[in-house]
């Protein structure tokens, strides 16, 4: 009996749906990159349940006849390629003509399509043809996805929640318009609206509408070329820096791709203008012959690779150097207009650093008596006396039995971490309201993002209401966030919270928290002490439960005993 056999088309789909469908956001990837390549300028996407029940995408492009739409169910079936010599010059997003038939075989899809006389309507479930009826004559393409994996549960079971589903759709249509800035963008999900552009053709207003005020007025213009590539788009200035990689967008030939040598080049340009850990936004479009360019990589198309890679990433690296360089990056005072909940407007100043020469976080604000702590109780008993500065940053102390270096901001760091770690582990929270409300806007997919895990910042003591589209408003917070720096801290715990890929857990989120505020708002290196302040530094770093290293693990305290010292210049012989 023979064992190799060819499999049923049913079969056959339903293994390419598995390459091409892995989530609701590749459904409308691929039927958003259909309308796009049948030249729409406006693109509804109306979602329900986040796209398990309903996925509904309609378009006013070129629409289908009678026999295209038909075909449009086949497997590779295609008006993108017809011979091996277009592979290399693939001008569209879709090419394969994989991505209709899966989805019908995992679905039940619904197609209405015109090109402006007599409509035609299509039906399949699970893979096979239902229904074929006329239908309006509107210009365009409507195409409904209902019941996504009915009949494959296994697939059905690995779906994300909704929340997270329809945040990876709504980060996928923003990255979208943000390639295509000339094309109105609508995402719905049970009738709320999530993203909405107007296709203006602006980039920059683009940018706007997805990210916000906050980034688009901190965003530089980049235009670099050669003899190969062209490079335009959008940078940010240093003072906007997002904890991942999820805000640089590159888009060549107008398809949003992943390629880790172009993102690392971004990353590697903006070297000692963000911190290792920060990352900048970007959209960069890379306009090139599609002859240096290979999409044919994998079914999502979503990575690419490049010949002449070199020359890219010494265009884009020159390029954001250059246009750093070129643009003053002093932080300037802004007058920015805040409406309260009794409509008063409030001034303040918006993008300056202030910098304190001396920032630990003080007893008055968290009532901590270190001295209780019974770890580490020989060095809690030791009497340390400053006696000066070397190189700004490591404070001398001596006592009768040795001298000790102490790293300034180690200590610091360690001392904040223990006492913002502790506040953390408090039963009862302490919480202060704040005199001006803080706003805070995100993108759709990050705002969706944080509603989901909102819970974590209520727990921590803040009180946060909703306040405007994809923005909210912070009235109060635990009293252990730095006076001054509340702004600040608040900003960089809302990015922790971000961050979050899996299942939460308290016990390192709050580690982590502590760790990260800690660290920024230390005392830094290169800054003078008086000897109050180094005393204080001093008496508190013994008390800590470890003293020796800060939250990093980077030591704090170095010793030299009298004796070592002395045999050093030779007082003692043995």
């Amino acid at each position: 009996m023979n064992k190799i056999k060819v499999m049923s088309d049913d079969l056959a789909n339903k293994i390419a749906a598995g390459e091409v469908v892995e989530k609701i956001a590749n459904v409308v990837k691929e039927l958003t990159e259909n309308s796009l390549d049948a030249k729409s300028k406006n693109i509804k996407i109306e979602l329900i349940s986040s796209g398990t029940k309903l996925i509904k995408v309609i378009d006013d492009g070129v629409g289908m006849n009678k026999i295209d739409a038909n075909q449009a169910f086949l497997r590779h079936a295609t008006s993108k390629i017809y011979s091996h010599e277009d592979l290399f010059h693939i001008n569209s997003l879709g090419f394969r003509g994989e991505a209709l038939p899966s989805i019908a075989s995992v679905s039940k899809v619904s197609l209405y399509s015109s090109l402006g006389n007599t409509g035609i309507n299509i039906t399949y479930h699970g893979g096979k043809k239902i229904e074929e009826k006329s239908s309006i004559a509107r210009k365009g393409t409507i195409i409904e996805v209902k019941d996504l994996f009915y009949n494959t549960p296994a697939r059905l079971k690995y779906l994300k929640s909704d929340a997270t589903e329809l945040a990876n759709t709504s980060s996928l249509i923003e990255k979208t318009a943000l390639a295509n800035p000339d094309v109105s963008f609508s995402l719905m999900n049970n009738s709320n609206i999530i993203v909405k552009t107007t296709g203006s053709g602006n980039l920059l207003k683009t940018i706007h509408e997805i990210y916000g005020l906050d980034i688009s007025k901190n965003m530089l213009e980049i235009k670099a070329e050669n003899n190969d590539f062209e490079v335009q788009g959008f940078i940010s200035k240093p003072n906007v820096s997002k904890p991942t990689r999820n805000y640089i967008i590159t888009i060549v030939n107008g398809r949003v791709v992943k390629n880790f040598e172009i993102n690392k080049i971004i990353i590697d340009a903006y070297h000692t203008y963000i911190p290792d850990n920060k990352f900048p936004v970007a959209v960069l479009n890379i306009n090139t012959d599609p002859s240096l360019i290979d999409v044919n990589i994998h079914p999502t198309k979503q990575d690419i690779k490049v010949s002449k890679i070199k020359e890219l990433e010494d265009l884009i690296f020159e390029g954001i150097k250059k246009t750093l360089y070129s643009t003053i990056l002093i932080p300037k005072v802004e007058i920015k207009e805040i409406k309260s909940a009794n409509d008063i407007q409030i001034l303040k100043e918006d993008n300056i650093e202030i910098e304190d020469n001396f920032n630990i976080i003080n007893e008055e604000q968290i009532d901590f008596n270190f001295s209780d702590n019974s770890i580490n109780k020989e060095i809690k008993r030791l009497e340390l006396y400053p006696s000066g500065l070397i190189f700004g940053t490591y404070i001398i102390a001596q006592n009768e039995n040795a001298m000790y270096l102490i790293d300034q901001h180690a200590a610091a760091e360690r001392i904040n971490y223990e006492r913002i770690l502790k506040a953390l582990e408090e039963e009862k929270l302490r919480t202060t309201d704040l005199l001006i409300p803080i706003n805070i806007e995100f993108t759709p997919s990050d705002y969706l993002n944080f509603k989901e895990n909102l819970f974590i910042l209520t727990n921590l003591g803040f009180i946060v209401e909703d306040f405007g589209i994809n923005t909210i408003i912070i009235k109060s917070h635990p009293i252990w966030l730095l006076e001054g720096y509340e702004e600040e801290q608040i900003k960089r715990i809302i990015d922790l919270i971000l961050t979050i890929k899996n299942k939460f857990d308290p016990v390192k989120f709050n580690d982590k928290l502590a760790a990260t505020a800690a660290c920024k708002l230390s005392v830094k290196g290169n800054t003078n002490l008086t000897i109050e302040e180094m005393e204080r530094i001093l008496k508190d770093l013994v008390l800590c439960d470890n003293p020796y290293n800060c939250p990093h693990g980077r030591p704090t305290i170095i010793t030299f005993t009298k004796y070592e010292i002395e045999k050093m210049f030779q007082r003692v012989v043995n």
